[in-house]
């Protein structure tokens, strides 16, 4: 038996009306390696003019590292570091916040263009030893940083990590891999077992894996130790992903930690704006959701 879990992505409103499909985490099945959360965004069709309520405004995060990838679509990141990034389809924007960072996202092309927006949101764990680190911000693109390859009508890219061989040039703290793949109609390729847990979600069309049939929105999390072999009925697109465990952590709100009280310590923070708003977008935040605790 290949597969241990079957998720099916659950509605969720980021706000403003941007519905996402949110995959991790799962009451079954907190993370995959160190995946801790996966929203699948759109496809949104967003009007030139569009209100600025679906913007993601400025907030903040600890002891994760974040991607936002485009399959259509663009969006600004600012963060209190100072960066100032159009995030475009194919390209990764890898933010470790560690010790503390805020960002915004916004919707600024759309809105001076109109686009159909499209991409999935991830986020990363820390391992114990790195969670404290100081916040970084990197922008990759192209083959050179990001190895691709072109066969048997699939095409793929490796985001992050570590696989068959490839190795992305994205600065990761623990051992993962995260894959784009586009496949054609009756297309196949096998996962290897390189990493102990792993994940096959399915962003576009219908796949078979081992047996599944696996639709828009579901991902199967495969058994350790035995390679997956995947069929797309229909063109398909794929993300592959996992990684080594890292450990317990507790989730709330933005916050990502291995403390209960590192989570509250940040959560205070926030509620008394002691952390930096982002470079060029400080004059609104998202408050602390109320209730939370």
């Amino acid at each position: 038996m290949t597969a241990t879990l079957l998720i099916d992505c659950r509605p969720h409103d980021l706000g403003g009306g941007f519905i996402v499909g949110r995959v991790l985490p799962y009451r079954k099945r907190r993370m995959v390696g160190p995946f801790i959360f996966l929203d699948h965004m759109g496809p949104l069709e967003v009007a030139r003019g569009a209100p600025r309520e679906l913007d993601v405004r400025p907030h903040p995060h600890i002891g994760l590292s974040t991607v936002t990838y485009l399959y259509s679509g663009a969006v600004t990141h600012r963060d209190s570091l100072g960066s100032n990034q159009e995030i475009r389809p194919g390209e990764v924007n890898w933010m470790t916040a560690g010790s503390g960072i805020t960002h915004s996202e916004r919707l600024e092309y759309a809105r001076a263009h109109g686009a159909t927006m499209h991409g999935i949101q991830a986020w990363v764990a820390l391992p114990r030893e790195h969670e404290e680190t100081a916040p970084e911000f990197h922008h990759h693109q192209g083959a050179a940083e990001l190895p691709e390859f072109s066969e048997d009508g699939v095409s793929g890219r490796l985001i992050a990590g570590t696989i068959e061989g490839a190795t992305a040039r994205v600065k990761t703290h623990s051992p993962l891999f995260y894959l784009h793949w586009d496949m054609a109609d009756g297309a196949r390729r096998s996962l290897g077992t390189d990493h102990p847990e792993r994940a096959v979600y399915v962003a576009r069309g219908e796949i078979e894996l081992d047996g599944y049939r696996l639709s828009e929105g579901q991902m199967l999390v495969l058994e350790p130790g035995r390679a997956a072999r995947i069929q797309a009925h229909g063109p398909s697109t794929v993300m592959l992903l996992g990684g080594d465990p890292v450990g317990e952590r507790f989730i709330h709100w933005n916050f990502v930690s291995s403390s209960r009280d590192r989570i509250e310590q940040a959560r205070e923070d926030w509620r008394a704006q002691r952390m930096k708003l982002p470079v060029g977008d400080d004059r609104e935040f998202i408050p602390l959701p109320e209730g939370a605790g």
